[in-house]
């Protein structure tokens, strides 16, 4: 024992080279550790904004103390002198603040940072980070941090990479500080990449930023009031990448952009880029992508080309305009979507054999598909355009393809799906919306094997049936849309089972078709099976509302199942589906009360639409803070009770309706604050009081208070600070109010599309169902209430106003003259009320006015002539004995003489005839609103059909008989 013990003490001990040294140093490796420590670091933290689905990895959460931080997850030690150079914490679920006084900043040897996709709680940028004088490559992208962009971060003078992006809330003063001085271009000599695309910038852009003498790629995409211009670009510019869609960049493509001679991506979509294109565009022969998508200095007209010109003439595009990209051989990516262009599928793009990616979508191109693409095409899109013939089968010769989107056309004839499957790459397939038909007879499952078909769209096909090859499908489907069909009875089981295992969730639209059940209870709670999408709309389903299964708690976004017949009351069970954007039920006959619930899917919620039931109770009141929801609608219900408070906190409410119903409170002046409030329907229900005149709504368009018991003077102020109501109507491409339905987008794919807000009021003696609003539309309704007081002149200001009712009040006075000034106006109904004087003769200006209502008030006076006025019924003005028209005037043409009413003309109320007077209607003009109304989607609802028919038949009548009176 001894022996061994004195063995073992007289044993050689290893050389000391032979110990492994520790590489860190303690001062970095504590500073690493007390950054650690200043954050929450949890996977249930990680932020969800990363579009690529990189796994979440909390590196941090392994450094121990005692360790050697050049080892541990994320860090870099430089081998030489073993100081920290590279911290890579990008997806490492880290949640808290930053500030300039964090540990990270004693890092001064950091060359590389990378703190992407976590969540830094809405902090400013440091501006300590300018102490990191060594960075190379910075990128907080994804981070949650907002504020001003540091001025610091210029003094860098080594950073090459710079990534800002997806960080709403960033600001630029302080760079366009540094850019005023001059310095931005001495400072910023090493940079070759800055990304702040999706930053919610605002401002001029700093032009000096262009002129960076080694910048190769910039995107500033998807600022939309990011504002700015291109400068003079220079010979030997480095620039390769230039992104500005969705921005506000303005004024004219300088012809010196010919001059990037290296530039490789170009993206110009969606700007405020107006002139002429360059044809020196033609001179980038290494472009690569090329994205003019809407570009708004495109219009329609005759002639391109302008002779002895550099440029290319705005007024038009046909197919061959454009015939200089046949000369960029290089390109893979070309996307001209949404620029009128017209004429055939042009012919150059045979020269562009590396094109894996064509879009020209939006379009009004004509014609047949050509069988001159690329064989490398991987994607496709000719949607929206006005192509016919039949789909060829030469399509299918194309291997590689990816996506083929050949919805919105006129393509006609028996389509073979076999041919397609051939195409074993394919996994989107949309023809929908053409005028065609799929052969499906004998055709066995082993004969069309899609084996990655992920994406189908099949609307508007002439389906009767439920295609069968579908059940047989390999992969599960993200997008699936049988809607416009014919499709009858009862929806299979397994339509729902194909989102099984579905990685994203499934879009299933089988709207507008015949259905009207499920063949077993509910199917959809198959638990494997994950909804991201339901729209089940105008229909003939009945029953109970249909609940997804519990699967897709996480996904579903989307829920539309309105225009059917289902009832009963809302299961508690989708209140489990805290990730709602949108859920409309309107048009069934549910009932009972509203889950409570629905008001805590508010930060998510963006579109509650419930009205047409018979939903009863009280409205659920817990919207929170950062309420999301932009439109509301519980209009024809039994509701009862209040507007809840809480709907303050929605300050993105661009639409609400709560018309028809049961509703006892005083009006809602809180909602005065949010500011983007568009549309406010409060009709017919039991609101009273008089009405706070000190309120906002700065952006109403449309308020209809009718039917109510408001008292005291009509409400004036909000009418005077109304922007859009005070506005004349621009000329622009008509628009409606409408809200895009965008769950997570899949390349891009707008899966579903616009909802169209939809009202009804009272105009031009008509309940107007308008389906679809236009976005320049402004209206007022305060009829039937107990308004008193004369009409206040700011009534006057409101140039952009079409409709006005303020019938069946107590209003008193005159009417005043300064209604004149309202240019656009329509309709105007002032009927029942206690008017007197004249009818001011400045109204006979108002051209647009093919509606007027004045009856049973006590005006008197001539009635005026002119314009429009030579076209209304006598009925505008009876129930006013003292109004009495005079000669008839030259102004209202000379159709024919009229015999001279008796004076004072007769004081009988409610006469058919009014004043006795045979009336010259000049068809065009009486119906000119009515008829360009029901141009905009306007129905009648069915209670004035008749009055509609026999009044319009009438007028057909005796203008006929008038003609003749002239011819004889």
């Amino acid at each position: 024992m001894v022996a061994h013990c004195l063995s073992s003490l007289l044993a050689p001990s290893p050389p000391l080279s032979s110990v492994k040294k520790k590489r860190c140093h303690d001062d970095e490796m504590a500073a690493l550790l007390q950054f650690k420590h200043s954050f929450v670091i949890s996977t249930s933290t990680c932020n969800d904004n990363d579009w690529n689905y990189a796994p979440p990895e909390p590196k941090a959460e392994s450094w121990k103390e005692g360790g050697d931080c050049c080892f541990w997850d994320g860090v870099e030690c430089d081998e030489q002198t073993d100081h920290v150079i590279g911290l890579d914490l990008s997806h490492s679920c880290l949640f808290g603040s930053i500030s300039s006084g964090s540990s990270l900043f004693s890092l001064t040897h950091l060359q590389r940072l990378d703190l992407s996709f976590n969540d830094f709680n809405s902090s400013p940028i440091p501006s300590a980070v300018g102490n990191l004088s060594s960075l190379t490559y910075l990128n907080l992208s994804d981070s949650s941090l907002t504020g001003q962009i540091p001025q610091q971060l210029s003094n860098i003078s080594t950073l090459v990479s710079l990534d800002l992006s997806n960080n709403l809330g960033l600001e630029l003063q302080q760079l366009i500080n540094v850019s005023s001085s001059g310095d931005l271009r001495s400072n910023f000599l090493s940079l070759e990449s800055l990304d702040v695309s999706w930053c919610d910038l605002k401002g001029e852009f700093p032009v000096a930023i262009f002129d960076l003498p080694k910048l190769k790629m910039l995107n500033l995409s998807n600022n939309d009031d990011l504002k700015g211009y291109l400068p003079d670009f220079h010979v030997g510019s480095p620039l390769t990448s230039l992104r500005l869609s969705h921005t506000s960049f303005g004024g004219v493509l300088p012809p010196s952009i010919g001059n990037l001679a290296s530039l490789e991506d170009i993206d110009i979509s969606n700007c405020n880029f107006t002139g002429k294109l360059p044809m020196t565009l033609g001179n980038l022969t290494q472009l690569v992508s090329f994205n003019l998508w809407g570009a708004k200095y495109f219009s329609a007209g005759n002639d391109w080309f302008v002779p002895h010109s550099n440029h290319f003439s705005p007024d038009s595009l046909t197919s061959t305009s454009l015939s200089w990209i046949g000369k960029l051989t290089k390109l893979t990516h070309l996307k001209v979507p949404h620029l009128n262009l017209t004429g055939e599928i042009p012919s150059w793009l045979a020269n562009l054999t590396q094109l894996i990616h064509i879009d020209l979508s939006h379009n009004q191109f004509t014609g047949q598909i050509p069988s001159n693409f690329s064989p490398l095409l991987e994607r496709l899109d000719l949607s929206y355009n006005n192509l016919e013939g039949t789909i060829p089968t030469n399509l299918s010769c194309l291997r590689h393809l990816h996506s083929l989107s050949l919805d919105h056309n006129r393509f006609v004839g028996l389509v073979e799906l076999s041919l397609f499957s051939s195409l074993k790459n394919l996994t989107s397939f949309i023809i929908s919306h053409n005028n065609l038909s799929l052969n499906l007879t004998n055709i066995s499952s082993k004969n069309l094997n899609f084996p990655n078909l992920q994406f189908l769209g099949l609307a508007s096909c002439n389906l009767s049936e439920f295609p069968t090859f579908l059940h047989h499908n390999k992969r599960p489907f993200e997008h699936l849309d049988l809607s416009s069909n014919s499709l009858r009875g009862q929806i299979p089981p397994w339509i729902c089972d194909l989102g099984q295992n579905s990685k994203t969730g499934l879009y299933l639209n089988l709207s507008h078709n015949l259905l009207t059940g499920f063949q077993q209870e509910h199917p959809l709670f198959h638990p494997r099976v994950r909804i991201r999408s339901l729209d089940l709309r105008n229909n003939k389903l009945q029953g109970s509302l249909p609940i997804p299964p519990s699967s897709s708690t996480s996904t579903f976004s989307t829920f539309l199942v309105s225009n059917n017949s289902l009832s009963g009351e809302v299961s508690q069970l989708i209140c489990n589906f805290t990730s709602l954007l949108h859920l409309d039920l309107s048009f069934n006959s549910l009932s009972g009360k509203l889950p409570q619930c629905l008001s805590h899917f508010s930060n998510f919620l963006s579109l509650l639409d419930l009205g047409g039931n018979k939903f009863s109770g009280n409205i659920p009141s817990m919207w929170k803070n950062g309420c999301y929801l932009k439109m509301i609608s519980m209009s024809h219900n039994q509701l009862q009770g209040q507007i809840p408070r809480s709907l303050a906190n929605c300050t993105w409410l661009k639409f609400v309706d709560f018309g028809n119903n049961q509703i006892t409170d005083t009006f809602p002046f809180w909602l005065g604050r949010i500011r983007v409030l568009n549309v406010l329907i409060l009709q017919s229900n039991r609101f009273y009081g008089v009405i706070n005149n000190d309120f906002g709504f700065s952006n109403l368009r449309v308020i209809d208070l009718s039917n109510n018991t408001f008292r005291g003077n009509l409400p004036s102020k909000f009418v005077n600070t109304s922007n859009p109501m005070r506005a004349l109507l621009s000329s622009r491409i008509m628009k409606y109010m409408e809200q895009t339905l965008e769950p997570n987008a899949i390349w891009g794919f707008e899966e579903f599309g616009p909802f169209d807000y939809s009202i009804t009021m009272h105009n031009k003696g008509l309940d107007m169902n308008y389906m679809k609003v236009p976005d320049t539309f402004c209206g007022i309704d305060f009829s039937s209430n107990y308004f008193e007081g004369q009409i206040p002149d700011v009534f006057g200001h409101l140039a952009g106003l079409q409709l006005l009712n303020l019938s069946r009040n107590h209003l008193s006075g005159h009417i005043p003259s300064s209604f004149s000034n309202m240019k656009n106006l329509e309709s105007l109904d002032l009927s029942r009320n206690q008017l007197s004087g004249h009818i001011p003769m400045e109204l006979t200006k108002l051209t647009p006015l093919s509606s007027l209502d004045v009856s049973f008030n006590n005006l008197s006076g001539p009635i005026p002539q002119g314009n429009q006025f030579c076209t209304y019924d006598s009925k505008s003005y009876q129930g006013n004995p003292g109004l009495f028209l005079e000669t008839w005037s030259k102004q209202c043409g000379n159709a024919r003489s009229l015999p001279q009413p008796q004076q004072p003309p007769s004081t009988t109320d409610d006469d058919d005839d009014g004043l006795k007077i045979k009336w010259m209607i000049i068809l065009t003009g009486f119906a000119s609103g009515l008829v360009g109304g029901l141009i905009f989607g306007n129905e009648l609802t069915t209670r004035k059909h008749y009055w509609f028919v026999k009044t319009f038949a009438s007028i057909q009548r005796w203008y006929a008989r008038d003609q003749g009176n002239l011819r004889s």
